[in-house]
């Protein structure tokens, strides 16, 4: 591979680069697209929402994916004890998608590769990014390893990391910091579902709250394959010895509505184990260079933000990008990195309430408010910028003090 300059060099051929590329490919840029891996591979965040269908569309790579035929998200549900919660989202605060897709992500992110190619997107698999350097004015000079080992170089007006876990960028530039999240593992793995009841309860996404620290993921794929998944604290995930295997076979025991359909089947790879999973930054931006998607943050995977954020944020730094290289002027603080904050505080926010407790008190407290319940939803379909919603613009204290009203009048009537 010889050396070569480019307008944009995108790192990460996931959903967030390729969003990105195709939005920078129509603005008429010269692009490269460097992946490491090589593509099908697998990555976790299978479950979508419906805000990212928004930013599918608008770069033009919806149809590919509609000619998937992925499991279709009309919603969530998630249990405790005897109780059900189910939200359709259908049924939402704010307007938009009211479905997404339940996702193989070695299938979804190929497909997305795929199409770009297509279009004469430049993506060369099996490419690392050993180092960069970025001048004062931002240019950069990135040197690349092949899949053969020898190494080159890619001349850039920017770099876009979309790099997802590999977090190219954080690592080289040390822009990563400690998350606020607090500090859970999981564990997972994929299953034949051979047990998969007919009809809509074999196809429902679930999450099975198991304590205020703990819930299994159930995640049904259209090809009969089902994402199996706990997330607890670091302390439960250790208490379990052996394998991974081992680990995971046990751990089933305890979902009691789930541990019949899923006992004695044979796990399609061993079970990862990711610990304190949830990732944070010193900044989202400099000069010449973008973070987008889990290379910024990582939130805890109880609301499936992931590869929403990353499509939200590859699409919104694309056009600022293409706006600062035809000459236009960009502010990056408010128009990206307040931006993509205020959405991320908001689901950090649920992330932690659903770790005091306090939003699984206004999830499984009956009755049920329906309004609230239509405003919650909004947030659990991506609609974290609308601030028409009142649980996105008084996140930081609506939901702890419904739950602390529900609790005053639980204690009541006692």
């Amino acid at each position: 591979m010889s050396d070569t300059t480019v307008d944009v060099l995108i790192i990460g051929a996931g959903p967030s680069g390729c969003v990105s590329a195709a939005y920078l490919h129509k603005q008429g840029l010269k692009i490269k697209v460097i992946e490491k891996s090589q593509f099908p591979r697998f990555v976790i965040g299978e479950s979508l929402l419906p805000r990212c269908m928004d930013h599918f569309e608008e770069v033009g790579l919806l149809d590919c994916l509609k000619a998937q035929n992925f499991e279709v998200k009309a919603g969530a549900r998630f249990l405790r004890d005897d109780i059900v919660c189910n939200f359709d989202f259908s049924k939402k605060h704010t307007e938009g998608w009211n479905w997404t897709w339940q996702v193989p992500r070695a299938d979804f992110d190929n497909a997305l590769a795929q199409e770009i190619q297509n279009w004469g997107v430049d993506i060369q698999f099996q490419h690392e990014v050993v180092d960069v350097n970025i001048k004062e004015d931002g240019t950069s000079t990135t040197k690349i390893k092949d899949e053969t080992g020898n190494e080159y170089t890619v001349i850039a007006k920017f770099i876009v990391d979309s790099s997802g876990y590999g977090r190219v960028l954080p690592r080289l530039l040390d822009l990563d910091k400690p998350s606020s999240i607090p500090e859970h593992s999981s564990i997972f793995t994929h299953v034949k579902d051979l047990k998969r009841p007919e009809g809509r309860e074999g196809t429902l996404i679930t999450f099975d709250v198991l304590d205020k620290d703990t819930w299994f993921w159930v995640i049904p794929f259209s090809n009969g394959i089902t994402s199996i998944g706990f997330v607890g604290k670091n302390e439960l995930i250790d208490a379990y010895e052996g394998s991974t295997t081992e680990r995971m076979k046990a751990m089933l025991k305890l979902s009691k509505y789930y541990h019949e359909r899923f006992e004695g089947l044979d796990f399609e790879f061993t079970p990862v184990c990711i610990r304190n999973y949830s990732k944070a930054v010193k900044k989202f931006y400099g000069k010449g260079f973008v973070l987008t998607g889990n290379s910024a943050e990582f939130l805890d995977p109880v609301f499936s933000s992931g590869v929403t954020f990353a499509t939200e944020s590859a699409l919104q730094s694309a056009k600022l990008i293409s706006k600062e290289l035809k000459g236009e002027a960009v502010d990056w603080e408010t128009d990206y990195a307040d931006y993509i904050k205020s959405g991320v505080n908001v689901f950090a926010t649920y992330v932690k309430e659903w770790y005091t407790g306090n939003l699984q008190t206004l999830f499984f407290h009956r009755p049920e408010n329906q309004e609230v319940k239509k405003q919650i939803c909004a947030v659990l379909a991506g609609y974290v910028w609308d601030q028409t919603n009142p649980f996105v613009k008084k996140h930081n204290r609506i939901v702890a003090t419904l739950a602390h009203l529900i609790n005053m009048e639980k204690e009541k009537s006692e």
